[in-house]
């Protein structure tokens, strides 16, 4: 069979028939150049076997003619010679290995039929060992040879690409480069931190050493473009490795996580650019909800605040399970029109599942409750923006404490089974309007939860990533703006999460919370804002300056996922922590005092403190 040149054959008709170096055509058996070298091989091999034990070379002759004719007719029964396998790869070499196994036994038992005199071990065994070890080297040789021949064409016409991961990942990006001949990339090095890969090859693109000699490697090799082919890295992984290389002024591009990937298999389709939670150096947890998300089948579930960021995700993500009803529930229109389009794929506004009603007009929520009778509710109709509540905090009690309480008391008037409340790691020592609010609506849960049948809980967790009104779209419009970015401390620090892992531990809390606890997702290490804005002012293609405003009333330098006294306990998933809330009766609840806010703010802080009602007289009237 002819060698593979490094031109690549395109059927349009069947795209799995293009040919890659090193393969061969799967439609019909090619004989010619190897089969030869093969048959030559043993004729070698057996040649030099007699000559080594003193025997005339015609008797190697000879015994190479019958082990050449054995090879070529085992072989091609055995698959060797119609296009089995690829050139040089391990199949073929185990193939290569049980003929050559078969004919050596083939040619001991004729020896041995014919009483043939003067055998040695030369013949018998170290000649087979001789022919075989040729046959793999010199396919390994070929093959090696193509590919650098690959490799070396095609950096001409496309774009040269730095791996970064040398492991199972890099592997088959590598070879899906250098096997499809529509690639607009060619790999030509790799660089990985393990040691023991620091003399690797892979299809002929060599280990040119670890991360810190990204930017020498790429300025050697001279490519513009680094590839992060590890789709299990970390937070702290993904997130040196832009940085590098946005210094460097390098183009970045990235594999999705592994559950992103269809059967867990890499093609070229799967390299994007750098997402937003890959700019903030961290991967998406997933805590395989659907084990556990069997509640919602078959069950009528009510989501509020359906078409803000969390509400939409999580309508988006229930629908998934089948649910006999999907209630969502929210006062913005334009929001629910937006939702139903992601969902539905139109937005006619002419579903029944949409319903307009707001948390704070408890008659309303009545009706609603009365007329669809859900089962399952999830909570997450919010005011959530720290400084306007600091400037409105009346407003913040009247949807978050408040209208809560609505939704609760609506909840549990016609026997929800499942409740879960939407809270925010803010509501942790908290120190804001924002984070009072929120804290007494996990407490006043937590009282619901307590005498009810059901189990209803809250979730915590940090800022989501690209939800309206977050740093990173506000940072991404100041750019667009041509600056500057505003950053309120330089040693800042906050939690993110993207928008689907958020709402996947709601889902999941739903079904594995206890009676009124919070769930709090393990969101990994915090993010210093400034080294966002930095990385964001880098991408720019004009200079932008980064100016410090300042903490904000009410605003931590640094966010606390669980509260001092509250203990980490993980029940249920090792990411999953499951804290204990006080319990907040609804008769503590009073009227926002509208004449004196400042007080009004003290008594939250102590209301959601656990103080006794002799502490909150001022939201009495």
């Amino acid at each position: 069979m002819e060698f593979e040149t490094d031109r690549v054959r395109s059927r349009q008709s069947n795209p799995r028939d293009q040919q890659v170096p090193g393969s061969t055509s799967p439609r019909r058996p090619v004989f010619h150049l190897r089969v030869l070298v093969d048959l030559a091989v043993w004729c070698i091999a057996m040649m030099a076997g007699a000559l080594s034990m003193g025997a005339p070379p015609a008797h190697g002759l000879a015994v190479g003619g019958v082990a050449s004719l054995l090879q070529l007719l085992v072989g091609t029964i055995g698959g060797v010679y119609v296009g089995r396998w690829r050139l040089a790869s391990f199949d073929e070499a185990v193939a290569l290995a049980s003929v050559a196994v078969v004919v050596t036994t083939i040619l001991a038992a004729l020896r041995f039929v014919a009483a043939a005199r003067g055998s040695s071990v030369a013949i018998s065994l170290l000649a087979p060992f001789a022919a075989l070890t040729a046959m793999v080297a010199l396919r390994g040789l070929r093959r090696w040879q193509l590919e650098r021949q690959v490799i070396a064409q095609r950096r001409h016409t496309r774009t040269p690409v730095l791996i970064f991961g040398a492991g199972d990942g890099g592997a088959q990006i590598i070879r899906a480069m250098l096997g499809n001949p529509a690639s607009t990339y060619v790999p030509v090095g790799i660089v990985d931190d393990d040691p023991a890969k620091q003399n690797l090859r892979i299809q002929g693109v060599p280990v040119r050493g670890t991360r810190n000699e990204l930017i020498d490697v790429c300025t050697q090799l001279q490519c513009n473009v680094v590839l992060i082919a590890i789709p299990s890295a970390g937070s702290q992984t993904i997130g040196r490795v832009i940085s590098l290389a946005e210094e460097a002024g390098l183009d970045v591009r990235v594999l999705p996580p592994m559950h992103e990937l269809v059967g867990g298999a890499i093609s070229l389709g799967d390299i994007r650019d750098v997402s937003e939670a890959d700019l903030l150096g961290r991967r998406m947890i997933d805590t395989d909800v659907p084990a556990i998300a069997s509640y919602l089948l078959d069950k009528r579930v009510l989501v509020t605040g359906a078409g803000g960021s969390i509400g939409s995700e999580l309508c988006r993500q229930i629908s998934e399970y089948a649910p006999a009803e999907l209630i969502m529930v929210d006062r913005d229109e334009s929001g629910l029109h937006a939702t139903q389009l992601s969902i539905e794929g139109h937005g006619l506004l002419d579903s029944k599942n949409l319903v307009i009603a707001d948390i704070r007009d408890a008659e309303r929520l009545e009706q609603v409750f009365s007329e669809r009778r859900p089962e399952v509710v999830f909570h997450a109709a919010a005011l959530k923006h720290l400084p306007l509540l600091e400037r409105y905090p009346e407003e913040g009690w009247k949807t978050n404490v408040v209208g809560t309480n609505n939704v609760l008391r609506a909840a549990a008037s016609h026997g929800v089974s499942h409740f879960v409340n939407v809270s925010t790691d803010k509501a942790a020592e908290p120190t804001s309007v924002l984070g009072y609010t929120k804290r007494i609506a996990e407490q006043l849960t937590s009282w619901y939860a307590n005498r009810t049948r059901g189990d209803w809980v809250s979730v915590r967790f940090g800022n989501v990533l690209g939800s309206r009104g977050s740093m990173l779209p506000a940072f991404r419009a100041q750019v667009a703006a041509g600056g500057p970015i505003t950053v309120t401390n330089p040693e800042a620090t906050r939690y993110f999460m993207t928008a689907h892992e958020a709402c996947q531990l709601v889902i999941q809390a739903g079904a594995v919370g206890a009676k009124g606890e919070a769930l709090v997702l393990d969101m990994g290490e915090p993010v210093r804002i400034l080294d966002v804005a930095k990385r964001l002012a880098a991408a720019a293609p004009v200079p932008i300056d980064i100016v410090f405003t300042g903490l904000r009333p009410g605003e931590k330098l640094h966010e606390d996922l669980i509260a001092n006294g509250e203990l980490d306990i993980r029940r249920a998933h090792s990411l999953i922590s499951h804290v204990a809330v006080p319990p907040l009766r609804p008769t503590q609840l009073g009227l926002f005092n509208r004449a004196n806010p400042e007080a009004s703010i003290e008594s939250l802080r102590r209301l959601c403190s656990g103080h006794d009602e002799s502490d909150i007289e001022t939201l009495l009237l």
